[in-house]
């Protein structure tokens, strides 16, 4: 298979002096590169690092439940919030049909619509079950600790619905849980109620989840290519492993980001894709990124308030709502191009009649030409401004390319972790929040708490 493609030619300074990296620049900070991938590798299976292994697990227990199960149901509901929603999202984009969920059942096969609750709006909460068909859907319930407020809420609201709609008998029936394998709430639920599960595994979190059961799992149901997924992270793992300095493209990316921003004062990383697949890995990556890097401390406790702010984009679309700010805003940004090699139809722009003469430049062309314009020519206006950039080129949206491009990004959090010195698996800012909306909701051991918010 081929393999996806990393280009940081634009994020050098240039004959006039533009601001950007230098030679010298990356030749001194490539031996810190290397050090930063070996820390990660050194690392490997302790604390929250499960994920480095996770592209040669065996995905069997995923597609046989796929096929215990197929035709059985017309929905599938996944509840999840952050990494456990992000993940298949962003998958399902890539991977599913554009509009999957309006084909026929006759067009999608054994295959269910795939919906994802991610959030607690009453209004769209009401109306997505409203429009469900319960004794036909399946309800993916992703909590690794079973406690996650606005995922146990959702799973509580949608328990009531399918009791009314099945019986409380065959509620099990109409669940599946992802949590975590030896304890939790929602382990202790499913044991209960006889609910089929599967494991995220303990040292897992969530933003690194997208390869485990949490991703894989409806990605299964909904006939993704779930053994390409894992073979392109594999293939990409391997990459990764057998290069070092700014020839490995997870320490190319993270080295870059890093140095744009500490450097030369650029801490807004924008991904935009130049691909509606690809639009949902970048609000994907805005997370890792943001969780991962954004922290009040260091590793030795020192305060640092350090982090990049990620930022999506998707091309053409914000090409007409971003790029200005972007060329003549603050320069303070680093763009990550996501382009695509071949895609997987062809569209031919007719040629204009007489009356449209100034459109005729556009005649005989397609829209793959179209699109691969527009991204060379920011990329290109971008530079002229002195603004960098750089772009990661996927030979074609599928199930390997996917694969390879989500675990790049995790080994680059990763690498960047150990470039910002942080603790890129911890999310205590979060920790923070969710502890103070237990106090407002009552629930017990946080009482003190709920006085001191105002």
């Amino acid at each position: 298979m081929d393999r996806l493609s990393f280009d940081m030619t634009r994020c050098m300074a240039d004959e006039r002096g533009h601001g950007g990296l230098s030679p010298k620049m990356l030749a001194t900070f490539a031996p810190r590169l290397t050090g930063a991938l070996r820390a990660v590798y050194d690392a490997a299976g302790t604390g929250m690092r499960g994920w480095i292994d996770l592209p040669r697990q065996d995905p069997r227990p995923f597609l046989d439940y796929r096929n215990e199960n197929a035709g059985r149901y017309d929905c599938l509901l996944v509840i999840g919030i952050g990494g456990s929603a992000l993940g298949i999202t962003a998958l399902a984009s890539a991977l599913l049909p554009f509009y999957y969920n309006e084909l026929s059942p006759e067009e999608r096969g054994t295959r269910p619509r795939l919906y994802v609750l991610d959030n607690v709006d009453p209004d769209e909460t009401t109306d997505l079950l409203n429009r469900l068909d319960l004794e036909r859907t399946l309800v993916n319930v992703i909590s690794k600790s079973g406690t996650t407020g606005e995922s146990m809420a959702g799973y509580l609201v949608v328990k009531e619905r399918l009791e009314a709609a099945v019986g409380a008998a065959a509620v099990k029936d109409h669940l599946v849980f992802t949590t975590d394998p030896a304890g939790g709430a929602l382990r202790r639920i499913g044991t209960t109620l006889g609910v089929p599960m599967f494991d995220l595994p303990a040292a897992v979190g969530g933003r690194f989840s997208v390869l485990t059961a949490v991703g894989l799992l409806p990605a299964a149901l909904t006939a993704m290519d779930v053994q390409g997924l894992l073979a392109g992270a594999s293939d990409m793992a391997d990459w990764i492993a057998g290069t070092e300095g700014w020839e490995n493209p997870a320490c190319a990316f993270a080295g870059v980001q890093f140095l744009e921003d500490t450097a030369l004062g650029r801490f807004v990383s924008v991904m935009m894709p130049y691909s509606a697949r690809l639009r949902d890995v970048a609000d994907w990556y805005r997370q890792l990124w943001a969780e991962s890097l954004g922290k009040a401390e260091d590793r030795q406790g020192r305060v640092v308030n350090t982090g990049p702010l990620p930022v999506k984009g998707l091309g053409v679309t914000d090409q007409h709502s971003q790029l200005q700010l972007y060329m003549e805003g603050p320069d303070d940004k680093i763009l990550t191009f996501l382009g695509v090699g071949e895609f997987a139809t062809e569209v031919i722009v007719p040629a204009p009649g007489p009356e449209a003469e100034e459109l005729a430049y556009l005649g005989g062309h397609t829209l793959a030409e179209l699109m691969a314009a527009e991204q060379r020519s920011t990329a290109w206006a971008l530079a002229q401004e002195g603004r960098p950039s750089l772009t990661i080129t996927v030979p074609r949206v599928d199930a390997f390319s996917v694969g390879a491009l989500l675990y790049l990004l995790e080994m680059a959090t990763a690498v960047a972790g150990e470039l910002y010195d942080v603790d890129a698996y911890n999310q205590p800012g979060v920790e923070l929040s969710k502890q103070a909306t237990y106090a407002l909701m009552g629930r017990p051991g946080f009482e003190a708490l709920a006085g001191e918010i105002s």
